[in-house]
């Protein structure tokens, strides 16, 4: 099979024409299918139902509180203990939210935004530029975007994102206050940060005394192949006395219930301090039943490892559809890269130049939803046009097969339209 830059301007013809066949088939078959975000499929959701199922035969927690009541800012100790062992963060430096990490971030951003931090100016009174690993998580650009921070592109290597470009701007400009991370199968790429580069980000100089570390660990227990770990940002962070950078973020989302989860943030000994004093005045605390019921359901952190083995296995599955049929049908065609993940929830793949916003028009007018072409950068705008974040896990196996052969269609197509352009 031939490599499809290789081919002459006939061949190449011709094998569109084939294509648009092949094409206009499976627009006529009418498929309907949403792949553009990762939610859990019914199969991992049906894991965790025991969770809804189980009663609560105490009400008290450890602590002596009724946990029906109001009261506990923090989160109850027991679920604290559950995050502080799984996690290997300090229960006094932990704050239990609602079911959203994604909610504990933008509110993070908004206390930045409104008070500072530390007694520093807010960041919404000053000039703010946020570093962006791409490519990255749409929803944290989002964020940075609705606040006006203007963010700007780091690329990422293979142990994270580049900390000699990064070390360089945060030491030379004060109105660079944080980098994005998600530092353990990264979004959407699955790269895991090497512990050199954890601890660079831990101990680099910053010229903003308020700088952060925003460190989304979304998919710290999403193991699928194998299982990869972080250094300790906690203990480096002590090391280097740059504790209070750390905002750190958890939840059980997408490994019981997207909807009812349990999320956390997690900060140094001073600046946790200062977001209670907030948090005391937003909420009189969160759903302590569903902690209880959380904490029941896992116990402890082995609980919680357990559940994950079963969850990585289903994934297993799903990533292997995806990427064996890379291997068979586009590997030797010349037009795709692809990162092949440890674990997380996602595939991050390259088109050739300018041809990722085609590919997923293309699949979109066939019935094929894709995470949007540009969106795994700031502002949407992918400079070469080329990144596609394959989010394999709600469809069925059935569904996912068909999906991919599909998208392998509307790649080519589109490759093939964009080479004959060149010729």
């Amino acid at each position: 099979m031939a490599r499809y830059c290789e081919l002459s301007k006939a061949e190449l013809t011709t094998l569109k024409d084939e294509l648009t066949k092949e094409y206009e088939n499976i627009k006529a078959a009418g498929m309907t299918l949403d792949m553009s975000r990762g939610k859990p499929a019914g199969s991992q959701l049906d894991l965790s139902n025991e969770i809804l199922t189980a009663p609560i035969d105490n009400y008290i927690t450890s602590e002596g509180i009724d946990s029906r009541n109001y009261g506990i800012l923090d989160g109850i100790k027991e679920i604290k203990g559950l995050f502080s062992e799984l996690l290997h963060i300090p229960e006094k430096n932990i704050i239990v939210g609602g079911n959203s990490s994604l909610n504990l971030i933008y509110d993070a951003m908004a206390r930045l935004y409104i008070f500072g931090a530390g007694g520093s100016t807010p960041w919404g009174k000053e000039k703010t530029k946020i570093l962006c690993p791409v490519p990255g998580y749409d929803r944290h650009f989002a964020i940075c975007e609705e606040f006006g921070f203007e963010m700007i592109n780091i690329p990422m290597k293979d142990d994270g994102p580049d900390m000699d470009i990064v070390e360089k701007l945060v030491k030379e400009d004060k109105s660079i206050k944080a980098i994005l991370c998600t530092p353990l199968y990264s979004n959407p790429g699955g790269i895991c940060y090497s512990d050199t580069t954890v601890e660079r980000l831990a101990k680099m100089e910053t010229a903003a005394e308020d700088f952060k570390l925003f460190w989304d660990n979304a998919y710290a227990v999403h193991h699928v192949y194998k299982e990869r770990h972080l250094a300790n940002i906690f203990e480096l962070c002590s090391k280097y006395g740059t504790n209070d950078r750390i905002l750190y973020f958890f939840s059980t989302s997408k490994i019981t219930f997207p909807g009812s989860g349990v999320a956390i943030i997690a900060a140094g000994d001073n600046y946790i301090e200062e977001i209670k004093k907030h948090f005391g005045i937003q909420t009189i605390g969160h759903n302590k039943l569903n902690q209880l019921r959380t904490f029941n359901f896992f116990k402890n952190a082995a609980g919680i490892h357990d559940h994950m083995k079963k969850l990585g296995d289903l994934l297993k599955e799903k990533f292997d559809i995806v990427l064996d049929t890379f291997d068979k049908k586009i590997a030797p065609l010349g037009i795709l890269e692809w990162t092949k993940p440890d674990g997380g929830y996602f595939i991050s793949v390259n088109t050739l130049e300018g041809c990722a916003k085609r590919t997923v028009e293309l699949a979109k007018n066939c019935g094929l939803c894709l995470t949007d072409a540009g969106a795994t950068y700031p502002y949407k705008k992918d400079p070469k046009d080329s990144n596609i974040r394959i989010a394999p896990s709600y469809p069925t196996c059935e569904e996912l097969k068909n999906a991919v052969d599909v998208f392998c269609v509307c790649l080519e197509l589109a490759s093939v339209e964009k080479l004959l352009k060149g010729k």
